[in-house]
């Protein structure tokens, strides 16, 4: 696979120009050993387990009724506080900055956070995360793949899998010990992406969890994960956020992360008929690998006439970005604009 990346640069843009090379032209390759990777053993759905917490998205604890106390006179019920983020607030912007990891346990070439000690990680993006600061508190981000695109139909033909909930379980712990968000990622292959979001409802219901999509792997009928580039639609995702609105109202979350990764224009079609919704925040991340100059290109290509409402994000990879020349530093992510709001390593 490394020889596969190796020596790529660039490619062109349809215009004459030339833009950093999207991500999924490394992960195409990871497609054929997913099964080595151990991935093949999260075909199927995972289903929820049974669980001895609270429920999922429960307030937290009224405290005790109003039954008498031990002077005769009934105890008084503590005020219900609203749930809040990770750190604090229940708005995300302008006063944080999402910084983190992005990754599967057993699949090292698919990111920095499945691999090594958790807590290390942890330790590791927290550190990376105060370096984004610039005004701004950071927030640590844990972003777990909880559905992957497979080149094999699987037994249900979507060309996809999904992560066991004791994995999905594991990261949100780990999230939570370290005051982060746990973002899922969502590589749909052949499956409705919609129908993947609501599958991963357990845990959306938690103020601490947001969603993460990936639709340069949303295939449509006849395409297989790692032949083509997929799409998704301003409409779609509308109907993502429309549906994380809803939770976050029933369940009076705080403000929902809601972020799409974006390698080229043509992975979002129609994006004029994306609406923000309340109680979301869309994100869109340049996607893509390259040189600095490469995805500074990519980056004025993705964030010219956006709509409306929306929050911009910004991917790194460790190993290829500097396969292809070297990573972007700090200072130069912070340097576009827009300044992300959001930066994600792979």
């Amino acid at each position: 696979m490394a020889d596969e990346v190796r020596g790529l640069t660039g490619r062109g843009d349809g215009r004459g120009g030339r833009t950093a090379v999207p991500a999924g032209a490394r992960r195409r390759s990871v497609l054929a050993v997913t099964a080595a990777a151990g991935l093949g053993l999260f075909a199927g759905c995972a289903k929820p387990s049974a669980r001895a917490d609270p429920a999922p998205g429960a307030s937290p604890p009224e405290g005790r009724s109003h039954a008498p106390s031990a002077s005769g006179s009934p105890s008084v019920r503590p005020t219900k506080r609203r749930p809040e983020l990770p750190r604090g607030g229940r708005e995300l912007f302008p006063h944080y900055r999402l910084v983190g990891f992005c990754g599967l346990p057993g699949a090292a070439a698919l990111g920095r956070l499945g691999t090594g000690d958790p807590d290390k990680r942890a330790a590791e993006i927290e550190k990376v995360a105060g370096s984004y600061a610039a005004g701004r508190e950071p927030l640590p981000v844990f972003e777990l793949l909880a559905v992957v695109a497979n080149s094999a139909a699987g037994p249900d033909d979507t060309y996809r899998s999904r992560t066991p909930a004791a994995t999905v379980r594991r990261f949100h712990k780990l999230a939570r010990e370290h005051r982060g968000l746990l973002l899922l990622n969502i590589q749909p292959g052949r499956a409705a992406m919609l129908d993947e979001v609501k599958a991963l409802r357990e845990w959306l219901v938690h103020p601490d969890v947001g969603v993460a999509l990936d639709p340069e792997w949303e295939m449509g009928p006849g395409e297989v994960p790692g032949d083509t580039y997929g799409h998704t639609s301003g409409h779609e995702l509308t109907e993502v956020a429309r549906y994380l609105s809803d939770l976050v109202r029933e369940h009076d979350l705080p403000q929902k992360p809601l972020v799409f990764h974006q390698v080229a224009k043509s992975v979002v079609r129609e994006e004029s008929a994306l609406r923000p919704q309340p109680g979301v925040a869309l994100i869109k991340s340049a996607d893509g690998i390259g040189s600095p100059g490469l995805k500074r290109g990519t980056w004025r290509q993705l964030v010219s006439d956006m709509p409306d409402g929306l929050h911009t994000g910004f991917k790194l990879f460790y190993d290829e970005d500097a396969e292809s020349s070297r990573l972007m530093t700090p200072k130069e992510v912070l340097a576009l604009k827009p300044q992300p709001e959001y930066v994600m390593y792979e």
